[in-house]
């Protein structure tokens, strides 16, 4: 019987990794912002797939937490 890993928690809707316009539309912004919140290295944490970048949703999730507290 297979195990149940920790991605199989994530919710049907939402994959374990998310394309730069997933994100954008998330957080309300335009797809740019976030290459260049990247390229500033205060965005949400990206990763290289092959040549495509994705993000993972609980890390979406933590600097959108974090960022709002800072804001507060």
């Amino acid at each position: 019987m297979p195990h149940a890993s920790s991605r199989d928690s994530t919710s049907p809707k939402r994959r374990a990794l998310a394309s730069p316009k997933e994100v954008a539309d998330y957080l309300g912004v335009p797809v740019p912002t976030l290459y260049q919140w990247k390229y500033r290295g205060i965005g949400p944490q990206v990763h290289k797939v092959g040549k495509h970048l994705r993000y993972r949703w609980v890390e979406v999730d933590a600097w959108l937490d974090r960022d709002m507290d800072l804001a507060s």
